[in-house]
């Protein structure tokens, strides 16, 4: 591998591919050769689905040699069926879009908006008021922002 050896594991971090526990692999592939490294989550992942695939290993097995669990094996056989190697890789955490700020949310900040000039504490303070729903002035104006370029 290029480049110093730390780069690898700094680049496994900030991906979010470190696997947590590296040390529970014990498959004997990742003690075979350098290429097999069981810090590297995504390898791991697509070894013990090619285990259970390729070599008819019991998934229960497998799992357990790879550090992880039988969800965790079977989320990896998912995502890899539907997306292939890129569906290991890891994905971002939380909420994939403003899911507070719906139609009718929207639909009322816009309405404030057109009748009075208010900043997006303001607006985020009417929606709890109005909604019950807390919302950060700051996602309001991303959302709104949003609303901005598709109309363009």
């Amino acid at each position: 591998m290029a480049g110093h050896p730390d780069s690898k594991l700094a680049a496994l971090r900030a991906q979010g591919a470190l696997h947590p526990h590296p040390e529970a692999v014990c498959d004997p592939l990742f003690d075979t050769h350098a290429f097999f490294d069981r810090r590297d989550l995504v390898q791991v992942k697509y070894e013990m689905l090619r285990r259970a695939r390729v070599e008819g290993q019991a998934v229960g097995t497998t799992a357990a040699a790879c550090g992880v669990s039988r969800p965790t094996f079977y989320q990896a056989q998912t995502a890899f069926r539907d997306r292939g190697l890129p569906g290991l890789l890891p994905q971002k955490r939380g909420p994939r879009h403003a899911h507070k700020l719906d139609d009718a949310v929207m639909a009322f900040v816009n309405e404030l908006r057109a009748a009075e000039s208010l900043g997006a504490r303001a607006l985020a303070q009417r929606v709890q008021a109005h909604f019950g729903v807390t919302v950060h002035p700051r996602s309001l104006e991303r959302a709104l922002r949003r609303q901005e370029k598709k109309r363009r």
